[in-house]
């Protein structure tokens, strides 16, 4: 599962001690969602791996036993922080074996995948009645150790304000230097929401699943603003269910098993670009797909380009494929045109990208290759609603709808989410307890800063 992969981000600011303002009276969302699906057959699938990122930013794959790769003498060399037993490859990675214990603790299992800046292994706690865990491994290079010790410094603020996971963000078991590699610990999670949904046909999933997962993230995130801190990097790569074990049915007409994911509590991972708002904010930030507008004219961006990620999210989980499937800027305004309606004229005027504009309008030929695909892959966003006649389905719509407005003011918040009627079975009332649920909230909760 792609377990949170640092940022080419870096930062270099100190930690700061801010006030917490508490996330406000909701009531944690209910875990797992109970369906009426009736498997034919049962298989569980609890492997934890490492997927690779669509803008194709990681590399490699997981090995069939994890740990077969063999190097010539000429792909090695020794660590310049090492001892002579420490080996590393030509490209930073570690080098070990199945059996290797690290740090004298953790045994190791197996590799569970490859990324850009290091591996995620399964590791056998050896101090703890073997208790298996992910740990990931940053190569043995300064540009990367420096931002996996960023990314520490906002795990370890998570953990001293949340102690008991509440929020539901990822949870740093222990960090480690060995030998030059920068190793974080974490427990062992289930699949990405991305990742089941790719080894699933990309079948969407269900709307009360899509509900559970995004107010879950909406939770999540939420407690990341309440506390001036933007996570920067939002998509389905980065939600991870606690266990992603699933049930199987027989689709006689698709003559294919598909599969129904049994719980959908998930954690929230990768917080190697997240940013405070004191901090130096880069100006272009998140992964393409889930790219505000804001980031994209490089007009300055904050909390709300989150929201707008989440709503790409949303939209995404409902039905299976990618709202703006593209890697070009001008290509990308023009879907979203498409999609959601004329950019602002103000927005238009205030950045300082001119070329893709003329005369106060995208500059956009329409009947060009690139303008037919946009015009044969993009519709409304109203007409992506399979079930129109549905409250819960308008509702959702609605909701992405207010999480994908242009100008970052005007798009809701993630408390005024909280009150959307999509999400109102989680909505609580002085009657049942959501003001004693808000108070035991902000009882557990302090500062979350640096």
């Amino acid at each position: 599962i792609s377990i949170l992969l640092c940022s080419e981000t870096m930062r270099v600011d100190y930690l700061q001690s801010k006030n917490y303002n508490p996330v406000g009276e909701w009531r944690m969302p209910t875990s797992g969602i109970t369906s009426n699906y009736i498997p034919s057959s049962s298989t569980t699938a609890s492997r934890y791996g490492l997927g690779a990122y669509r803008s194709g930013a990681l590399s490699g794959s997981s090995h069939s036993n994890g740990l077969s790769e063999s190097w010539s003498n000429s792909d090695l060399h020794e660590s310049s922080e090492q001892g002579p037993s420490i080996v590393d490859d030509a490209d930073g990675h570690l080098i070990y074996h199945p059996g290797d214990i690290l740090q004298a603790r953790y045994e190791v299992v197996s590799t569970l995948g490859e990324g850009t800046f290091g591996k995620v292994i399964e590791v056998k706690d050896v101090q703890k009645g073997d208790e298996k865990l992910a740990l990931k491994i940053i190569k043995n290079i300064e540009k990367y150790r420096e931002a996996a010790k960023l990314e520490i410094n906002v795990l370890e603020k998570i953990k001293e304000k949340d102690p008991d996971g509440q929020f539901l963000c990822v949870q740093m078991k222990e960090w480690f230097d060995y030998h030059g590699h920068m190793c974080i610990a974490f427990d062992m999670l289930g699949l990405s929401v991305f990742d089941f949904l790719k080894d699933n046909h990309y079948l969407p999933y269900t709307i009360d699943q899509v509900r559970h997962i995004s107010y879950q993230l909406c939770y999540a995130v939420n407690f990341l603003h309440e506390n001036k801190l933007t996570h920067t990097d939002l998509k389905p790569e980065n939600i991870l269910f606690v266990n992603s074990d699933y049930e199987v049915s027989y689709n006689p007409r698709k003559k294919r098993d598909e599969r129904n994911i049994k719980n959908t509590d998930i954690r929230l991972i990768d917080f190697g670009s997240a940013t405070f708002d004191h901090e130096h904010h880069s100006t272009i930030v998140s992964t393409r797909h889930y790219r505000a507008p804001e980031v994209i004219l490089e007009m300055g961006w904050a909390q709300p380009c989150d929201v707008w990620s989440i709503g790409c999210i949303m939209f995404e989980l409902y039905t299976g494929f990618t709202l703006f499937q593209t890697h070009d800027n001008k290509e990308h305004l023009a879907m979203m045109e498409r999609i959601l309606g004329t950019l602002p004229y103000r927005m238009i005027k205030k950045t300082k990208k001119y070329k893709y504009f003329y005369n106060g309008k995208l500059d956009w030929d329409q009947r060009s290759s690139k303008g037919k695909y946009v015009r044969e892959n993009c519709k409304r966003l109203k007409h992506y609603i399979t079930d129109p006649e549905n409250t819960d389905h308008r509702d959702l719509f609605d909701l992405v709808w207010c999480m994908l407005k242009y100008c970052p003011k005007e798009r809701i918040t993630l408390r005024e989410a909280f009150r959307h009627p999509f999400f109102a079975r989680y909505n609580t009332t002085e009657e049942d307890g959501g003001s004693r649920a808000g108070n035991q909230d902000r009882e557990r909760s302090h500062s979350i800063s640096r």
